[in-house]
């Protein structure tokens, strides 16, 4: 690591501009500078502009371009919307563990779509992944030289137990020249990965594709295998479980020629990282090649086959067919590297049908992948919400109905399955935006019960390594169709046997909250609404299981009718599953600490009234354990205005944080001066809510600025 820069350069820390700001005051002043071109400066703004939307001020995403960007970044420089707030979750089994493994390399468009928004976006139809379990590591691919991958899909990945990767990428004349300059000798090549290094590690994704397009002098490419195993030495040592991957392009003599598959003439690279990703123009012939070849060291999981899901070139399968290429590189014991699976979405023109494409995509690959189970303590919640829908539910009741976009959203998927029923019956599950009880959508089950099916219909749902608690508490939000009765179905293993062969099955009986209450205040508010439907026509079942030693596996929905035999059609919902550690509620929440406003930007524009109003932008950050929560909701209220005759305002909610950050945009304020609250809520994990007490609040007030 470069000794000129210091540990302190590489940890997020608290933004400068809160330290200027007393945390024993509950306000802020800011003065509003006169209009110029419609903007209204404010003395505390110095916003980046490459990390914030020119229009309204949003936080935004983005890469670097050239090599001078990338030498002269710094932590100071770092876009802090952009730092991942969910760490790498652990999974079963470990990815070191897997030995045919699955890569999706995330190109679309030229990269920075909708996916920019670190606050999410209005979008009417987005593209966006979930079939995580299926998946080992996440490439986000675009031709900036350094991609950084957007947060929203590192906060989805990583729940999910899923690497993210970003892009170091040289092409063509362009390439050449900057690979000349940064491989010319060790102290150049290690400036450049230093850079890499301290920027994956401080906006928490886990490594890089290196991608060299272009021929190299005989000089630059003796130096190449030099700085991948630098890198990789340093990315190991700085982010734990993190990888470098090199592209199939140049060969050890500086000649770029594509191979489609490890051999001598390349694998001098693959000596020097974690793994090799070969291009998409390979045959079954060169693959069995591969399976004998001498250079793999025992390496075969760390070989990527290539496959273009466009089908561009002399390629086996893709589109439809990608499962024909997926057959042959598993039946030769290779993992797959899944070129632009987004072609499900740019190429078919009814983008209102993107998840029955996508569900019927990834269903035809199924059989050629291995599930990986999360392995997180508890508590585990999902209300199976996929990072957008068409509208946004809070505990059954419709929050806002309009189209939006956020994978930093996204909770643990399910299994979305279609099983066969002797008898001619069926079972299907897929995600749904008509309802949800959190979020953008549930997991509605469909089917038909035949007739001669008397035994209880079960739908897996998760596959999971998740420690249980002595006293575990279980919770079930669903909705059920006529004659249908639904209950928790799980699957449990004892983690001393560490073996398959001692699988047994759990009922979850329900229970109401008098035979549960011991007493405590938290227990009763977990448990008051338990057993009765609530609004929006759900029904929260609670249980509490007595298990010692158990890791849970397998988390199913059992369905059986309640009535005589008779083929019966089944439309159920789940809303949500949580279970949690007893124990755990007799620990007091923690409280919202150290709100601070800085980086004001006030802005005149069109508003309620006629003319022109005014708008504040600004940044809001905050002290709060992230693991305990799902999100923030963050609210503001007037508190005082220029006529003091109007009494405060009802708080009035501005969005949902998914990290200690929020960017407050274009939001209507009356004339100066004023007087305005800025209110945090964290929404725990825990399932209920917190009281007022625990939100954080901060005033800020303003004056215009006078006039010399």
């Amino acid at each position: 690591m470069d000794p000129s820069v210091s540990e302190g350069d590489l940890e997020p820390s608290r933004p400068e501009s809160c330290l200027d700001q007393p945390m024993d005051s509950s306000s802020v002043h800011e003065v509003v500078h006169e209009v110029v071109h419609e903007v209204v400066h404010s003395d505390s703004s110095a916003l980046p502009a490459k990390h914030h939307d020119p229009d309204t001020t949003e936080p935004i995403s983005c890469g670097l371009q050239t090599l001078e960007e990338l030498l002269s970044w710094k932590r100071s420089d770092a876009n802090l919307f952009n730092v991942a707030a969910v760490p790498l979750a652990p999974r079963d089994p470990p990815l070191a563990a897997s030995a045919r493994r699955t890569l999706v390399s995330h190109d679309m468009m030229g990269g920075y779509l909708d996916d920019r928004f670190t606050q999410g976006t209005h979008s009417d139809a987005p593209y966006a992944f979930y079939h995580w379990q299926y998946i080992d590591i996440f490439n986000y691919f675009t031709h900036n030289m350094v991609t950084i991958p957007p947060v929203v899909w590192t906060n989805a990945a990583h729940k999910h137990g899923v690497v993210v990767l970003g892009t170091f990428i040289t092409e063509w004349t362009d390439g050449a020249v900057v690979c000349e300059a940064f491989l010319k000798d060790e102290e150049s090549y290690r400036a450049v990965a230093d850079r890499l290094v301290q920027i994956s590690h401080c906006y928490g994704f886990d490594g890089w594709l290196i991608n060299i397009e272009n021929s190299l002098s005989e000089a630059a490419v003796k130096n190449t295998p030099l700085f991948l195993q630098y890198l990789t030495e340093q990315m190991h040592e700085r982010v734990p479980g993190s990888l470098v991957l090199w592209y199939d392009s140049v060969l050890e003599k500086g000649e770029l020629k594509w191979q489609n598959e490890l051999n001598e003439s390349n694998r001098v690279f693959f000596g020097a990282c974690d793994g090799f990703f070969t291009n998409y123009n390979w045959t079954e012939q060169s693959l069995e090649g591969m399976t004998g070849y001498s250079g793999l060291d025992g390496r075969q999981a760390d070989v990527y086959v290539g496959v273009d899901v466009f089908a561009r070139g002399k390629v086996v399968g893709g589109m439809w067919e990608t499962n024909k290429a997926l057959e042959i590189i598993r039946k030769h014991n290779f993992s797959v590297a899944l070129f632009a699976p987004g072609w499900v979405y740019e190429t078919l023109s009814d983008k209102t049908q993107f998840r029955k494409n996508q569900d019927k995509f990834w269903a035809l690959l199924s059989d050629f992948l291995s599930i990986h189970r999360p392995a997180s303590p508890l508590p585990f919640v999902s209300s199976f919400c996929q990072g957008f829908g068409k509208a946004i539910y809070r505990r059954g009741q419709l929050e806002a109905s309009r189209s939006w976009f956020n994978l930093s959203a996204q909770e643990v998927q399910p299994l979305y399955n279609n099983t066969q029923l002797e008898g001619g019956g069926w079972l299907s599950s897929r995600s749904c935006p008509d309802d949800a009880w959190n979020g953008g959508c549930s997991l509605l089950l469909e089917g038909v019960i035949p007739a001669t099916h008397t035994s209880p219909v079960s739908a897996k749902i998760f596959s999971l390594d998740v420690l249980l608690a002595p006293k575990t508490l279980v919770a079930l939000i669903y909705k059920s169709s006529p004659g249908i009765r639904m209950s928790l179905e799980l699957k449990t293993t004892d983690p001393s046997q560490c073996t398959h062969m001692n699988v047994h099955d759990v009922k979850v009986p329900p229970v109401s909250a008098a035979e549960l209450g011991d007493g405590l205040e938290s227990v009763s508010q977990f448990f008051q609404l338990c057993g009765n439907p609530s609004a929006g026509g759900w029904t929260i079942g609670c249980s509490q299981l007595e298990l010692r030693g158990c890791a849970l596996r397998e988390v199913s929905v059992s369905i059986q009718r309640d009535r005589e035999a008779q083929e019966t059609p089944i439309s159920c919902r789940v809303g949500e599953i949580l279970l949690m550690d007893g124990a755990s509620l007799q620990t007091p929440p923690q409280l919202v600490q150290g709100l601070c406003i800085y980086d004001v930007v006030w802005l005149r524009g069109a508003g309620t009234s006629t003319s022109p109003c005014l708008h504040l932008n600004a940044t809001m950050h905050w002290d709060y354990p992230t693991e305990f929560v799902r999100h923030f909701r963050v609210y503001w209220r007037r508190l005082r205005g220029p006529d003091p005759r109007i009494p405060p305002g009802q708080l009035a909610l501005m969005g949902r944080a998914y990290s200690n950050l929020y960017r407050v945009t274009e939001l209507e304020v009356p004339e100066a001066p004023g007087l305005l609250e800025l209110v945090v809520e964290p929404v725990i994990r825990k399932g209920f809510p917190l009281p007022e007490s625990h939100w954080g609040r901060r005033s800020l007030s303003y004056t215009e600025a006078k006039i010399k």
